[in-house]
Protein backbone atom coordinates (compact mmCIF):
# COMPACT_ATOMS: atom_id res chain seq x y z
CA UNK A 1 0.00 0.00 0.00
CA UNK A 2 1.15 3.51 -0.82
CA UNK A 3 -0.34 6.59 0.84
CA UNK A 4 -0.08 10.31 0.21
CA UNK A 5 -0.21 12.46 3.37
CA UNK A 6 -0.97 16.18 3.60
CA UNK A 7 -0.34 18.09 6.82
CA UNK A 8 2.53 15.74 7.63
CA UNK A 9 4.42 18.29 9.74
CA UNK A 10 1.37 19.43 11.70
CA UNK A 11 0.38 18.31 15.17
CA UNK A 12 -1.89 15.43 14.17
CA UNK A 13 -0.08 14.80 10.90
CA UNK A 14 3.28 14.28 12.62
CA UNK A 15 1.79 11.58 14.82
CA UNK A 16 0.01 9.93 11.88
CA UNK A 17 3.25 10.00 9.86
CA UNK A 18 5.07 8.30 12.71
CA UNK A 19 2.37 5.62 12.92
CA UNK A 20 2.56 5.01 9.16
CA UNK A 21 6.34 4.68 9.26
CA UNK A 22 6.21 2.30 12.23
CA UNK A 23 3.90 0.09 10.12
CA UNK A 24 6.39 0.31 7.21
CA UNK A 25 3.71 1.79 4.96
CA UNK A 26 5.12 3.48 1.86
CA UNK A 27 4.30 7.16 2.42
CA UNK A 28 4.65 10.31 0.37
CA UNK A 29 4.58 13.19 2.86
CA UNK A 30 4.04 16.76 1.74
CA UNK A 31 5.46 19.83 3.44
CA UNK A 32 5.23 23.52 2.54
CA UNK A 33 8.96 24.26 2.69
CA UNK A 34 12.25 22.53 3.42
CA UNK A 35 12.32 23.98 6.94
CA UNK A 36 9.09 22.24 7.95
CA UNK A 37 9.71 19.29 10.25
CA UNK A 38 7.45 16.96 12.29
CA UNK A 39 6.31 18.37 15.62
CA UNK A 40 7.53 15.30 17.51
CA UNK A 41 10.88 13.46 17.65
CA UNK A 42 11.16 11.63 14.35
CA UNK A 43 13.86 9.07 13.46
CA UNK A 44 12.48 7.72 10.19
CA UNK A 45 14.03 8.75 6.89
CA UNK A 46 11.56 10.46 4.57
CA UNK A 47 11.57 11.49 0.93
CA UNK A 48 9.60 14.70 1.42
CA UNK A 49 7.55 16.35 -1.29
CA UNK A 50 7.97 20.10 -0.82
CA UNK A 51 4.98 21.77 -2.44
CA UNK A 52 1.78 23.60 -1.56
CA UNK A 53 -1.50 21.75 -2.09
CA UNK A 54 -2.39 23.66 -5.24
CA UNK A 55 1.00 22.83 -6.82
CA UNK A 56 0.64 19.05 -6.65
CA UNK A 57 0.40 17.36 -10.03
CA UNK A 58 -0.57 13.94 -11.32
CA UNK A 59 3.05 12.77 -11.38
CA UNK A 60 3.26 13.35 -7.61
CA UNK A 61 0.34 10.98 -7.09
CA UNK A 62 1.44 8.00 -9.18
CA UNK A 63 0.59 4.60 -7.70
CA UNK A 64 -1.02 6.11 -4.60
CA UNK A 65 -3.67 3.88 -3.05
CA UNK A 66 -5.00 6.18 -0.31
CA UNK A 67 -4.77 9.96 0.09
CA UNK A 68 -4.86 11.14 3.72
CA UNK A 69 -5.79 14.81 3.97
CA UNK A 70 -4.92 16.30 7.36
CA UNK A 71 -3.70 19.76 6.34
CA UNK A 72 -5.80 22.64 7.70
CA UNK A 73 -5.41 26.39 7.65
CA UNK A 74 -5.85 28.65 10.70
CA UNK A 75 -6.85 26.01 13.24
CA UNK A 76 -6.23 28.20 16.30
CA UNK A 77 -7.64 31.44 17.65
CA UNK A 78 -7.38 34.15 16.33
CA UNK A 79 -8.70 32.73 13.08
CA UNK A 80 -7.87 33.99 9.61
CA UNK A 81 -10.42 35.66 7.35
CA UNK A 82 -13.20 33.55 5.89
CA UNK A 83 -11.89 34.21 2.37
CA UNK A 84 -8.46 32.79 3.22
CA UNK A 85 -9.92 29.86 5.15
CA UNK A 86 -12.11 28.96 2.17
CA UNK A 87 -9.16 29.21 -0.21
CA UNK A 88 -6.87 26.92 1.80
CA UNK A 89 -9.43 24.59 3.39
CA UNK A 90 -11.88 24.17 0.51
CA UNK A 91 -10.65 25.30 -2.90
CA UNK A 92 -7.08 23.96 -2.80
CA UNK A 93 -7.97 20.58 -1.25
CA UNK A 94 -10.80 20.06 -3.75
CA UNK A 95 -8.39 20.79 -6.59
CA UNK A 96 -5.96 18.26 -5.08
CA UNK A 97 -8.68 15.60 -4.84
CA UNK A 98 -9.62 16.07 -8.48
CA UNK A 99 -5.97 15.82 -9.50
CA UNK A 100 -5.63 12.69 -7.39
CA UNK A 101 -8.65 11.10 -9.04
CA UNK A 102 -7.20 11.87 -12.48
CA UNK A 103 -4.02 10.11 -11.32
CA UNK A 104 -6.03 7.03 -10.32
CA UNK A 105 -6.61 7.66 -6.60
CA UNK A 106 -10.09 6.63 -5.51
CA UNK A 107 -9.78 6.35 -1.72
CA UNK A 108 -9.47 9.26 0.69
CA UNK A 109 -9.20 9.79 4.45
CA UNK A 110 -10.09 13.32 5.60
CA UNK A 111 -9.76 15.04 8.97
CA UNK A 112 -12.66 17.29 9.86
CA UNK A 113 -13.32 18.98 13.18
CA UNK A 114 -15.97 18.81 15.88
CA UNK A 115 -16.25 22.59 15.59
CA UNK A 116 -18.21 22.11 12.38
CA UNK A 117 -21.16 21.29 14.65
CA UNK A 118 -20.82 24.63 16.43
CA UNK A 119 -24.04 25.66 18.17
CA UNK A 120 -25.53 22.20 17.55
CA UNK A 121 -23.24 20.90 20.30
CA UNK A 122 -25.52 22.40 22.91
CA UNK A 123 -28.62 20.72 21.46
CA UNK A 124 -27.41 17.15 21.95
CA UNK A 125 -26.18 15.13 24.89
CA UNK A 126 -24.19 13.17 22.30
CA UNK A 127 -23.76 14.79 18.90
CA UNK A 128 -24.67 12.48 15.97
CA UNK A 129 -22.83 12.80 12.67
CA UNK A 130 -26.02 14.06 10.99
CA UNK A 131 -26.47 16.98 13.41
CA UNK A 132 -26.84 20.39 11.72
CA UNK A 133 -23.54 22.13 11.03
CA UNK A 134 -23.73 25.52 12.76
CA UNK A 135 -20.09 26.66 13.10
CA UNK A 136 -19.23 29.81 15.02
CA UNK A 137 -15.87 30.88 13.55
CA UNK A 138 -14.25 31.26 10.13
CA UNK A 139 -12.06 28.15 10.44
CA UNK A 140 -14.95 25.88 11.40
CA UNK A 141 -17.18 27.42 8.73
CA UNK A 142 -14.60 26.65 6.05
CA UNK A 143 -14.27 23.07 7.32
CA UNK A 144 -18.04 22.62 7.16
CA UNK A 145 -17.95 23.95 3.61
CA UNK A 146 -15.13 21.54 2.81
CA UNK A 147 -17.20 18.65 4.13
CA UNK A 148 -20.04 19.58 1.78
CA UNK A 149 -17.60 19.96 -1.13
CA UNK A 150 -16.07 16.54 -0.45
CA UNK A 151 -19.51 14.99 -0.11
CA UNK A 152 -20.42 16.39 -3.51
CA UNK A 153 -17.12 15.03 -4.84
CA UNK A 154 -18.24 11.52 -3.87
CA UNK A 155 -21.51 12.10 -5.76
CA UNK A 156 -19.73 13.30 -8.89
CA UNK A 157 -16.91 10.73 -8.93
CA UNK A 158 -16.69 6.99 -8.10
CA UNK A 159 -14.57 7.47 -4.98
CA UNK A 160 -14.67 6.60 -1.27
CA UNK A 161 -14.07 9.12 1.52
CA UNK A 162 -13.84 8.36 5.22
CA UNK A 163 -14.44 11.68 6.96
CA UNK A 164 -13.41 11.94 10.63
CA UNK A 165 -14.67 14.81 12.78
CA UNK A 166 -11.98 14.92 15.43
CA UNK A 167 -12.88 16.15 18.90
CA UNK A 168 -10.57 17.77 21.45
CA UNK A 169 -7.21 16.23 20.64
CA UNK A 170 -4.17 16.82 22.85
CA UNK A 171 -0.68 15.41 23.24
CA UNK A 172 2.92 15.49 22.04
CA UNK A 173 3.60 18.03 19.33
CA UNK A 174 0.73 20.31 20.28
CA UNK A 175 1.20 24.08 19.96
CA UNK A 176 2.33 25.68 23.22
CA UNK A 177 -0.59 28.12 22.92
CA UNK A 178 -3.13 25.37 23.51
CA UNK A 179 -4.51 24.11 26.82
CA UNK A 180 -2.52 20.92 27.51
CA UNK A 181 0.90 22.44 26.75
CA UNK A 182 0.01 25.44 28.93
CA UNK A 183 -0.72 23.04 31.78
CA UNK A 184 2.62 21.28 31.32
CA UNK A 185 4.61 24.51 31.05
CA UNK A 186 3.02 26.05 34.14
CA UNK A 187 3.53 22.82 36.09
CA UNK A 188 7.18 22.61 35.08
CA UNK A 189 7.85 26.24 35.95
CA UNK A 190 5.93 26.05 39.22
CA UNK A 191 3.71 29.02 38.42
CA UNK A 192 -0.02 29.65 38.69
CA UNK A 193 -2.30 29.04 35.71
CA UNK A 194 -5.15 31.38 34.87
CA UNK A 195 -8.16 29.76 33.23
CA UNK A 196 -11.79 30.29 32.35
CA UNK A 197 -14.33 28.89 34.86
CA UNK A 198 -13.81 25.55 33.09
CA UNK A 199 -17.41 24.39 32.91
CA UNK A 200 -17.20 23.55 29.20
CA UNK A 201 -17.88 19.85 28.61
CA UNK A 202 -15.50 18.25 26.15
CA UNK A 203 -14.28 14.89 24.84
CA UNK A 204 -10.47 14.97 25.12
CA UNK A 205 -8.59 12.39 23.06
CA UNK A 206 -4.85 11.72 23.00
CA UNK A 207 -3.26 12.36 19.61
CA UNK A 208 -1.71 8.89 19.72
CA UNK A 209 -5.21 7.41 19.78
CA UNK A 210 -6.25 9.71 16.92
CA UNK A 211 -3.29 8.49 14.85
CA UNK A 212 -4.14 4.88 15.68
CA UNK A 213 -7.75 5.29 14.57
CA UNK A 214 -6.76 7.06 11.35
CA UNK A 215 -4.27 4.28 10.59
CA UNK A 216 -7.01 1.69 11.13
CA UNK A 217 -9.27 3.66 8.79
CA UNK A 218 -6.55 3.68 6.12
CA UNK A 219 -6.17 -0.09 6.30
CA UNK A 220 -9.93 -0.62 6.21
CA UNK A 221 -10.62 1.64 3.24
CA UNK A 222 -7.69 0.14 1.33
CA UNK A 223 -9.39 -3.26 1.43
CA UNK A 224 -12.91 -1.95 0.81
CA UNK A 225 -14.65 -1.67 -2.54
CA UNK A 226 -17.41 0.61 -1.25
CA UNK A 227 -17.91 4.09 -2.72
CA UNK A 228 -19.33 7.28 -1.24
CA UNK A 229 -18.73 9.12 2.02
CA UNK A 230 -18.69 7.68 5.53
CA UNK A 231 -18.70 10.23 8.36
CA UNK A 232 -17.47 9.33 11.83
CA UNK A 233 -16.93 11.21 15.07
CA UNK A 234 -13.48 10.56 16.50
CA UNK A 235 -13.26 10.91 20.27
CA UNK A 236 -12.33 9.09 23.46
CA UNK A 237 -15.85 8.37 24.72
CA UNK A 238 -14.90 9.92 28.06
CA UNK A 239 -16.53 13.36 28.30
CA UNK A 240 -15.36 15.64 31.08
CA UNK A 241 -15.31 19.31 31.93
CA UNK A 242 -12.30 21.44 31.15
CA UNK A 243 -11.92 21.92 34.89
CA UNK A 244 -11.79 18.15 35.45
CA UNK A 245 -9.26 17.71 32.64
CA UNK A 246 -6.98 20.46 33.92
CA UNK A 247 -7.23 19.33 37.55
CA UNK A 248 -6.33 15.75 36.58
CA UNK A 249 -3.18 16.77 34.70
CA UNK A 250 -2.22 19.36 37.33
CA UNK A 251 -2.20 16.62 39.95
CA UNK A 252 -0.52 14.07 37.70
CA UNK A 253 2.28 16.52 36.88
CA UNK A 254 2.67 17.35 40.59
CA UNK A 255 2.33 21.05 39.88
CA UNK A 256 3.13 23.45 42.73
CA UNK A 257 1.26 26.52 41.51
CA UNK A 258 -2.43 27.32 41.82
CA UNK A 259 -5.19 26.80 39.30
CA UNK A 260 -7.09 30.07 38.99
CA UNK A 261 -10.39 29.09 37.43
CA UNK A 262 -12.46 32.10 36.41
CA UNK A 263 -9.46 34.40 36.10
CA UNK A 264 -10.19 34.85 32.40
CA UNK A 265 -13.57 34.95 30.63
CA UNK A 266 -14.95 32.42 28.21
CA UNK A 267 -14.24 33.14 24.57
CA UNK A 268 -16.85 34.92 22.52
CA UNK A 269 -19.41 32.44 21.11
CA UNK A 270 -18.08 29.71 23.40
CA UNK A 271 -20.04 26.48 22.93
CA UNK A 272 -20.34 24.90 26.35
CA UNK A 273 -20.93 21.30 25.31
CA UNK A 274 -19.11 19.22 22.68
CA UNK A 275 -19.68 15.52 23.30
CA UNK A 276 -19.77 13.12 20.33
CA UNK A 277 -21.92 10.12 19.65
CA UNK A 278 -19.34 7.50 18.76
CA UNK A 279 -19.75 4.59 16.41
CA UNK A 280 -19.78 1.24 18.20
CA UNK A 281 -17.82 -1.47 16.41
Amino acid sequence: MRVFLTGATGFIGSNVLKALCEENIDTIAIRRNICSQPKIPFVHKMAWLTKSLDEIGMDDLKNVDVLIHLASHSVQHPFDSLDNCITFNVIHPLKLFKTAFAAGVKKFIVAGTCFEYGESGQSYDFIPVNAPLLPTNTYATSKAMAYLAFRQFTLDYPVAINYHRIFHVFGEGESFERLWPKIRIAAKEGVDLELSPGEQLRDFIDVVDVARQILASVKKIHLSEEKGMVVQNLGSGNPQSVKEFVTYWWKRLEAKGKLKFGAIPYRENEVMRFVPKLKKD
